[in-house]
């Protein structure tokens, strides 16, 4: 058999580069690297006031000198991020099981949860503090309110697109509207629902931010308020920066549980289930 009827099979194989994983993994350090060296160069090259746009250096000194302070405010928000969160992914899985096993109430209930949703978040926090005064509470919720929708519509989105000759032959087998929700619809609404997590935690950390800057003596939120309110900018860029980290390794966290809980929902890189 020649080669002119066979060329995928007497194709040389593709060659790799040895070098491209490293590549790959070093590509977000290497770009972070180079915005911040562009950033201090801005700075320097252009004069900026400190007061307007300080330096990277300048923000790096000031988290150097207000460790403490920075690291206290920073725990608060965490916590409280996290409970929000929490609440957000108890109220959102049960919400989206019902919203997704029943179409009346998916029809009945999707247009009220993205009216909800398309309210500012910012708005509930002055009802917040009437209900329940300054302080944590009104973050804590504040950021169950601004992450549970993405878990509610994903769990709903799983639950809904199960196949509906699937559901027919499983009940032809004899099984109760129970046991496909539990066998089937939910093993097949996790990769949605473990994607969704992903974007709840980083919405968490806005809605308890936003309200430590209205309603709160503490946190990361509370500290840019105080800082921006004295012309501290460098403290103020470091509040962000600490926000912006714990975002990230929150969100790389629930990316590698994602992976670990749902790979064989996903293909490999080479296209293979």
């Amino acid at each position: 058999m020649s080669c002119a009827n066979t060329s995928a099979a007497c194709a040389p194989p593709e060659r790799t580069d040895p070098m491209q994983p490293n590549l790959v993994k070093a590509a977000p350090w290497l770009v972070v690297a180079a915005m911040f060296l562009l950033w201090e160069l801005i700075c320097l090259g252009f004069d900026i006031p400190e007061f307007l746009l300080p330096a990277p250096s300048a923000v790096w000194k000031v988290g150097v000198e207000q460790f403490e302070p920075i690291m206290m405010h920073a725990t608060q928000t965490f916590l409280t991020t996290l409970a929000g969160f929490a609440i957000a992914v108890v109220v959102g899985l049960l919400i989206g099981m019902a919203v997704g096993s029943s179409p009346l109430l998916y029809r009945a209930m999707y247009p009220l949860l993205v009216g909800f949703n398309s309210i500012p978040k910012v708005a509930f926090v002055p009802v917040l503090v009437v209900w329940f005064g300054i302080g944590t509470v009104p973050a804590i919720l504040t950021a169950f309110l601004i992450s549970f929708f993405p878990v509610v519509v994903n769990v709903a989105t799983g639950l809904a697109t199960l196949e509906p000759e699937l559901e027919d032959v499983l009940r032809s087998l004899g099984a109760s509207r129970l046991d496909i929700l539990g066998k089937v619809g939910l093993p097949r609404a996790m990769p949605y629902f473990f994607a969704s997590l992903k974007v709840a935690i980083t919405l968490a950390f806005v809605g308890s931010v936003i309200a430590e800057t209205v309603a709160s003596n503490l946190g990361i939120g509370y500290l840019m308020m105080s800082a921006s309110s004295s012309m501290n900018m460098p403290l103020v860029f470091a509040g962000l920066i600490v926000i912006g980290v714990m975002g990230v390794v929150m969100y790389e966290l629930f990316a590698l549980v994602e992976k670990r809980m749902t790979g064989w929902a996903h293909r490999n890189p080479n296209g293979a289930a």
